[in-house]
């Protein structure tokens, strides 16, 4: 049976509810849902720095677990307006860079923070 490991990153901002940062389980790698805020937990308006902040989070995941973003194979990201698509993508180009993930885009109503107006969260594989 493949090991299964669940990781809290401390540098990351804790969890709202019942789970952990990310979960590896043999060479997949699963980072939950990464929101755009500070270090001293605020959420920024722009969404843009929002998506900055939540791709840093995930990047720090990735890492914990033993990845990098050359390792992800799909990302979902989720926007309270859809229209912000173009505002969030060179964050996403820079930090993907030439690796192109298979992608989800989901338009919400609301998101766990009151202001916070993108989430992102990763899957990634590992040779």
């Amino acid at each position: 049976m493949t090991e299964i490991q669940r990781l809290m990153v401390q540098s990351q901002f804790p969890p709202v509810s019942h789970y952990c940062h990310v979960v590896r389980a043999g060479n997949i790698i699963w980072v939950s849902g990464a929101l755009g805020v500070s270090a001293d937990g605020s959420v920024p308006d722009d969404v843009a720095t929002q998506a900055e902040l939540a791709l840093a989070s995930i990047d720090a995941c990735l890492t914990a677990a033993g990845a990098t973003a050359a390792h992800v194979v799909k990302v979902t990201v989720y926007l309270t307006d859809i229209n912000d698509r173009a505002k969030i993508n060179p964050s996403r180009q820079r930090y993907f860079g030439e690796h192109r993930p298979a992608s989800t885009l989901v338009g919400v109503t609301a998101l766990v923070l009151p202001n916070a107006k993108v989430e992102i969260e990763a899957t990634a594989v590992v040779p």
